[in-house]
């Protein structure tokens, strides 16, 4: 898709698309609302900010790479059709192959609201068939306005039943990790990916304080990640889903990543709305699956 092609989106004053100097293109929406930049390689939202907020919602690391074939640190990667390792063990990459890979821009609307929609979009090619032997229609639909909602709809296209696990993969900008917690998953059985997958329960608050890599079941209500430092609520409601994910790669991970500075891992937690683990989606032929997140700031 050429930029030309991409200039049809445009809404005025409202959606334009950036040629960056690393050869990706950005959407900028900025309306009334919001500002946000969603990457088109990757179909990623890389920034959310409300005009009512200074801090925006997510975090990117400054070392993030920005290269075809590399998957971007921060924001909402897509992981898809797989969450986590190869479920098949076949050395395939970690979730997934679509948040290393082009989307095409499919539609730009300007909501009565003030909201401002994206969608973008992704078919199977030889390419992703000789990685996953299955037909699709991949969607993600970035809505912008007083929250931030993003929707990731597959479409079955084949003839056979397919089987799917799935994340938006969220990393939320946080002041001072110590002094977040995350509510709405007191009770709730999670797997302790760090401690070789036990199963354990949460006991009150979520917070962080060395490495954190859990997934959490049977997730049915809203989530809250409290910012003491900035002094604000992020509210994640979702659909589609019972799986949340915590993560969180402390000291010693972060400062092996290439990607992140050494103390990246203060300024940032990833809750994410998923279904892994044991939750997989099967989807009918000729069927659909929406998994759904919206983003509320409160200060």
């Amino acid at each position: 898709m050429n930029f030309d092609q991409l200039c049809e989106y445009e809404i005025e004053n409202e959606l334009q698309f950036v040629d960056i100097e690393h050869g990706f293109t950005y959407i900028e929406i900025n309306n009334a609302k919001a500002h946000a930049t969603i990457s088109t390689y990757s179909g990623q939202v890389l920034s959310y900010r409300p005009k009512s907020q200074k801090d925006d919602l997510l975090f990117v690391s400054d070392r993030a790479y920005y290269e075809e074939g590399k998957a971007i640190k921060g924001g909402i990667p897509v992981c898809w059709p797989w969450f986590g390792a190869d479920p098949d063990d076949l050395g395939r990459p970690a979730h997934g192959f679509v948040r290393n890979r082009q989307w095409e821009v499919t539609g730009s609307e300007s909501l009565a609201n003030g909201s401002t929609k994206v969608i973008l979009g992704m078919v199977d090619s030889d390419e992703t068939r000789k990685i996953w032997p299955h037909t699709f229609k991949l969607s993600i639909e970035i809505t912008v306005g007083d929250s931030l909602k993003v929707a990731l709809v597959t479409r079955n296209s084949g003839d056979e039943r397919i089987t799917i696990s799935q994340a938006l993969h969220t990393y939320f900008y946080v002041g001072d990790i110590s002094k977040v917690q995350v509510l709405g998953l007191d009770g709730i059985d999670y797997l302790d990916k760090v401690d070789g997958f036990a199963e354990k329960t949460q006991s009150g608050p979520v917070t962080i304080n060395g490495e954190v890599d859990r997934i959490y079941k049977g997730v049915t209500g809203e989530l809250v990640i409290e910012d003491e430092s900035l002094g604000r609520k992020i509210r994640i409601a979702s659909s589609g889903c019972s799986t949340a994910v915590v993560w969180n790669p402390w000291s010693e991970i972060a400062a092996s990543m290439g990607d992140l500075d050494d103390d990246d891992y203060k300024k940032m937690i990833c809750v994410e709305t998923a279904n892994a683990g044991p939750e997989t989606v099967e989807i009918a032929a000729d069927s659909e699956y929406r998994l759904e997140a919206e983003y509320i700031i409160e200060s």
